[in-house]
């Protein structure tokens, strides 16, 4: 049975902040770090064959934490990369909700429109993450386990592609993946199905684990 494991980032400063990112190319926090640690010790635990990776450093360097684990070389695709969001980028939340008061509330409805003024909508992420998993998936053994590391928008996107799940339904019911958490998937006769959402180690795991 293929598997499928969507594993978002760990935090960075911006996360922290809340500030938009978008496809601004920031670093994991030192919080950031200790939790792609963390939970690269328990995503190994599932088996991993193959990482692609987001080529932002944030998700890059998430990466490199379970290669190190795995003995698993990484590879990169800018497809998987976060939403663009446009004018957005490196803006407090509540600065956009100012300026941008009319966008924000469509979003809050469910509206899928183009961010920042001259971003990204999420149809246009879940062609480009679909595309690229596909590609990905066609090569991968019967008994393989592919682990995609990208964000928030692009993860959530991504398993709702692969699910059938309507991107308007996955945008307001299953909320986002928080940082360092992931998606499992597995591929059953009738399509993929998804096993688990967003998983991760417990902050007891967290404090201990550079011990």
């Amino acid at each position: 049975m293929r598997r499928l494991i969507v594993w978002r980032h760990g935090e960075t400063k911006h996360n922290a902040g809340g500030v938009w990112q978008g496809q601004l190319d920031t670093d994991l926090s030192e919080r950031g770090v200790e939790q792609a640690r963390a939970s690269a010790l328990a995503l190994a635990e599932l088996g991993p064959t193959r990482i692609v990776s987001s080529d932002l450093r944030r998700a890059a360097h998430t990466a490199a934490e379970l290669g190190a684990v795995t003995g698993l070389p990484v590879a990169y695709d800018e497809r998987f990369r976060e939403i663009h969001v446009g004018t957005w980028q490196g803006m407090s939340q509540g600065d956009v909700a100012e300026r941008y008061p009319d966008a924000v509330a469509a979003l809050a409805r469910g509206e899928d429109l183009v961010r920042g003024e001259h971003g990204e909508s999420v149809a246009h992420v879940a062609l480009r993450v679909a595309a690229a998993a596909e590609e990905l998936l066609s090569d991968l053994p019967d008994d393989g386990t592919l682990v995609v590391v990208t964000h928030g928008v692009a993860g959530r996107s991504l398993v709702a592609s692969q699910i059938g799940l309507p991107q308007h339904d996955a945008w307001l019911s299953l909320g986002g993946l928080r940082n360092c958490h992931w998606a499992e998937l597995a591929q059953h006769r009738t399509g993929w199905r998804m096993l688990s959402w967003n998983v991760g180690v417990t902050e007891s795991v967290l404090s201990t684990s550079d011990r």
